[in-house]
This record gives C-alpha cells, structure tokens and sequence, in this order.
C-alpha cells in the first residue's frame, strides 16, 4: 500500500503546471497561497449567453487548449460554481477596452473585462502560461491574480507584399502571429514599383499588367537578372477574406497605397499619370525612382480617388497609408504642368524646403482631404513632413525617432517605427555568411528591445505617441519560412516595447521567458532565429534557417 502511495505522489510531481512567465509580460502578476486549479477533462469554458464575440472568444480558448494539452473542453453559457473558466464582461473595470483581470484558484478560472478584445488578451495569456503537454490528462494552473493592460493603443506589425506576393494562407497566418504576442494592427503595404496587388475593378489593367515583373535583379543591384516573370494579386474578395480573419482577432488591417513615389506599377499601365509620358515598366531592381505621378495633372487626382473609393469598401479601418516617403521631385522640376500647378497655388521656396516639397504637400493634404470626406484619416511615412504638415495627419517615422518626436512636438500622432529598432528587413548576426540574405543593417533582438519610444518628450508630447510598429519588407524574402525567420524571435521583443510599461520590462527576463514561447512556435511549425536562445535549448524539431 505504501509503495501504491509513493508511485500516485511521483505521478502527481511530474503533472503539467501552467507558468505565469510570458511574452509580453503582464502588467501585475501576484501569485496567491491556497491550492491550484486542476484543469482536466470535465473542465467546461462559459461565457455570456447571446455574445457571438464572446462565444468565439470561448471557440479560439477550447481550441488553444485542445492544441497543447489535447484536452477538447466543452462550452457552456451556465457557468457552474466548480471546474470551470468563466469569461465575463464588466463595462465598470478600469482597465479599458484591451485590459482584463485574471483570477485563478482551486475553484476555477475568471476572465473578465470590459470588453471583448480585452477577453481575447487575456485569453492569449491564459494560451501562453499553459505547457505544451499533448495528451496531458490534468494541468495544474497555480493560483493567482493577473492585471493588465497595453501600453499603447496602436500596436503594429507591418508585411510587404509587393516586393515578393505571398498568398492570403501566409498572410493569415501573418495575423495569427500578431494575435499570439497581443500586436492589433496589420499595415498591409500593397503596392510598390515592383508590383501592383489590390484588384481595382475600375482599373483592370493594374492586376493585369501592373502585377507582373518580367524578371528580378539578382542581389543587390547586380548586373544579373533571374529572367523569371513574378506575379501575384488579392482580388477584392480575398482582401474581405482577410479582413473579417483579423478582425475576428481583434486586428485591424490598414492597407497602404504609396504615393505619389514608388508608383512604376502604375505607370507601366497609365503611362499618361507620369510627367514624362514614358514609357515605364513595372521595375525589376530595388530602390527609388524618379518617375512619379505627376502632380499637374487633374486625371492623377481621379486616379487616386477612384482607387481610394474601391480600396476603402473593403478595408473599413480608420486610417488609410498612403505613403509618401522616397519620392523625387526631379521630374517635377522640369514638369511644365507641375510648375504650372506651383504657379497657380503660389509656392514657393523658402530656407527649409523647395516649391516641389510643398507639391508634395498639397497632394498629401488633397488626397487627405477627399479621404476625409469619407470618414477615414491617413498615416503617412515621415516625408509628409516635408512641407506644411496637415494638424490631422499621423505620422510614420521610420528613418529614426527624429521625425517622431518633431512631429509629436507639433502636436501630430504619431508611431514610431524608426529602421534602427523596428526593421526586421535588416541581418540578425553580423556573420551574415550564415544569414539568409537581407537589405543590410544589423539589428539583433537585444536592440529591437531596447527601443524607448518615448525618449525626448514631455508628458504632454508624450500623448501624441500612439503607437510602435515593426516593418518587415521583402525585396530579398521571397520565401514563407524566410518571413517567419525574419520576424521571429524578434516580433516577441517589439511585443513588449508595445505592450509592457517600462517598469515592467527587463532584457534578461525576456530572455529566459523566451525558450517557453519559442516551443509555441514549434509546435505551430513557425520557423524563428535561435541566435538568442539558450546554448542548451533543445526542441525535437528545432529548426534555424543556417
């Protein structure tokens, strides 16, 4: 009988427990006496009977945990007193629309908040904390209390589609990731010199002709091409498609439109929108080019609203990007309708910028203007600034913190998303012989965490600051696992700058909670870069593009 004892007490020891120790870290964690909740296989998910978000939030937490544990646990909108996790709302909590409280004890598990976005965080918290135990018949949850909320509103993860296409199962799964580190905003750069992708039912030629590339520089600019067509569109039921997948997670997609620069694609089909008239060819090297819509033209201004028109029936999002950044003026200087628009508005040059820096700014501002008519806003890239900046406009700055905090002080939104801490586009290790090939730069996961995007403001200034995001763009990834690669671990690191107040944050914490996360990504079959994980890290599987 003793023997009997002692072998029920070892099996006991070894039982799977939930840790608390997750990426982001929550606000306020404060572990409680008293015994843990066994969560088994009678163990039933409740939520408020008439909620559809809340019966899916109950959906996407029974598939969660029948993914880690092998548990399948039944849903109920009865709540009993025992065995259960129960998700509520309570419009009175404090903690806004994304925050929630988490309370475990020997009875159960409660989840509330005041909304459903903020039951959806902490259901990826309760997802994150639990082991990864396939066919485990009890997990032990340790009681506790959790508090928690994000640092900032707009928390943002940005993929380039132009460059490479990928189809909308990688774009989807993109979502997926931004839903598991708490990110709620997808910036969906859609168009490029080097392809076209949203289906403009007004303008067939652009998925027809301004989709495809007939071949692609080879390196950085080399001499040699590949000689291989590259192609790849949305048509506008897939982007809805995609829509509706992000939302269902509480992610808001915002497409951009970049404009008037990187727009060959558009040219290569409208040759008559460009000052020169051509011809032009959807672009096969990487960088900035000259020809750009010209600003003189009435029919430019149609072109724009017509594909904005189409664009914002799909995307309902607040904010449209239209871009704005790396476009010359030098055709516009020589533009006899360009000059003639300058003449006619009455700009002119002064210590700071060139009459065609404030063309630039009557396009941004007229394109925001018709926007607004339809009830959205525009971000754009931190050239906006080049000119008279409109007062609603947000900015993107992207070529450091500079622009951010010189616009904020203008009393501007802004989100801070400065290449020396948010590229992801950008090498891992500086032995880049054993790197996938990248742009260039060198941006480890340790500097990606280390961003402080409110340095150099005041409190009021501070405000202005609504966001963090991180950029992923595409010239050199053509492939689904290079992507993962290049986001992975370090999207877990921008989670936090995003998520955690400063307080809260510590590199070498990171570091130890970060093996835990990674056997997430494995048991998704995300591949990641290791180069900051443990020496020992071991995980069947493991897998490092090298």
């Amino acid at each position: 009988m003793a023997f009997l004892c002692l072998a029920w007490f070892g099996v006991k020891a070894q039982q799977p427990t939930a840790s608390y120790d997750i990426i982001p870290q929550p606000q306020q964690v404060q572990l409680k006496g008293g015994s843990a909740f066994e969560l088994n296989a009678t163990t039933v998910i409740a939520y408020p009977d008439g909620n559809d978000l809340m019966r899916r939030n109950a959906e996407f937490l029974r598939d969660y945990i029948q993914k880690h544990i092998g548990l399948k646990l039944g849903l109920t909108t009865n709540p009993p007193r025992m065995n259960c996790i129960n998700l509520s709302l309570d419009p009175r909590m404090k903690t806004g629309e994304e925050g929630y409280t988490l309370v475990v004890d020997d009875r159960g598990v409660a989840l509330m908040a005041a909304a459903e976005n903020g039951i959806f965080y902490g259901i990826q918290t309760l997802r994150k904390s639990l082991p990864i135990a396939q066919q485990a018949q009890t997990v032990n949850l340790p009681a506790v209390q959790i508090t928690d909320a994000p640092r900032f509103g707009y928390r943002g993860i940005h993929l380039d589609v132009a460059r490479h296409f990928f189809d909308v199962d990688v774009v989807k799964q993109t979502i997926d990731m931004l839903a598991l580190h708490n990110q709620n905003t997808f910036h969906w750069h859609l168009t490029d010199d080097q392809g076209w992708r949203v289906e403009i039912k007004r303008y067939p030629e652009l998925t027809r002709f301004g989709s495809i590339r007939q071949r692609t520089v080879i390196g950085h600019n080399t001499p040699i091409y590949d000689n291989t067509p590259v192609g790849g569109f949305y048509t506008q039921e897939q982007m809805r498609e995609v829509v509706e997948y992000a939302k269902e997670r509480y992610i808001t997609v915002i497409p951009e439109i970049d404009m008037p620069g990187h727009m060959l694609a558009v040219l290569a089909c409208f040759p008559e929108l460009g000052c020169t008239g051509g011809p032009y060819h959807v672009a096969e090297e990487w960088g900035i080019a000259d020809d750009i819509l010209c600003a003189g033209k009435e029919e430019t201004f149609t072109f724009v609203e017509n594909v904005l028109s189409e664009l914002i029936e799909i995307f309902p999002s607040t904010y449209i990007h239209i871009g704005g950044d790396e476009a010359p003026r030098v055709r516009w200087q020589a533009c006899e309708k360009c000059q003639a628009r300058i003449r006619q508005l009455g700009l002119t040059k002064d210590d700071e910028h060139s009459a065609e820096d404030k063309l630039q700014t009557y396009f941004m501002a007229r394109v925001e203007k018709f926007l607004n008519a339809k009830g959205r806003q525009i971000i754009g890239w931190e050239e906006i600034m080049e000119g008279d900046l409109s007062p609603t406009a947000t900015v993107m700055s992207w070529r450091g913190a500079a622009a951010g905090i010189k616009a904020a002080k203008m009393g501007n939104d802004v989100i801070m998303s400065p290449a020396s801490h948010a590229y992801l586009d950008y090498y891992q290790s500086e032995n880049v012989s054993r790197e996938p090939q990248a742009i260039g730069g060198f941006l480890p996961v340790e500097k990606v965490y280390s961003f402080d995007p409110m340095d150099q403001l005041n409190a009021d200034q501070q405000k202005h600051i609504i966001g963090v995001q991180a950029n992923l763009w595409t010239e050199y990834i053509p492939y689904q696992e290079q992507l993962q690669y290049m986001y992975m671990p370090r999207v877990a690191a921008i989670s936090e700058v995003q998520w955690c107040q400063p307080a809260n944050r510590s590199y070498d914490k990171f570091l130890k909670k970060l093996p835990k996360l990674v056997d997430l990504y494995q048991q998704l079959h995300w591949k990641y870069a290791r180069h900051v994980l443990p020496a020992d890290y071991v995980h069947q599987g493991s897998s490092q593009m090298q």
